[in-house]
C-alpha cells in the first residue's frame, strides 16, 4: 500500500514522499496524522546521507577501472520509511 510521508528540510519547510508500505496480515489501512500524512523521524538530507557512502563508493570504483569510461550514468530505485529514512 502506497502512503505519503512528511518528510522536514533542513531549512524548515518539508516535502511529501510517496513510499511502499508492506501490508501485514490483518492489518486496516486507516489514517494517520493530518490527512493520512505519515511523520518523519529524521529530515530528508539525514535520509539522503545514509545512502551517500554507497554512491560514492560506486563512483570511485568505476573511475579506478584501468579503462575508466568517459561518462557514467547510474540509475537506481530509493526506498523511504517514516522511521529509518533511506
Amino acid at each position: 500500500m502506497k502512503r505519503l510521508i512528511e518528510f522536514p528540510l533542513e531549512d524548515g519547510a518539508t516535502i511529501l514522499v510517496e513510499a511502499e508500505v508492506p501490508e501485514e496480515p490483518g492489518m486496516i489501512p486507516a489514517a494517520r496524522g493530518e490527512r493520512g500524512v505519515l511523520k518523519a523521524q529524521q529530515t530528508f538530507e539525514a535520509a539522503l546521507d545514509r545512502i551517500r557512502p554507497a554512491a560514492q563508493v560506486l563512483i570511485q570504483k568505476l573511475r579506478a577501472l584501468h579503462d575508466p569510461p568517459d561518462e557514467i550514468q547510474v540509475e537506481f530505485g530509493l526506498s523511504l520509511n517514516a522511521q529509518a529514512g533511506a
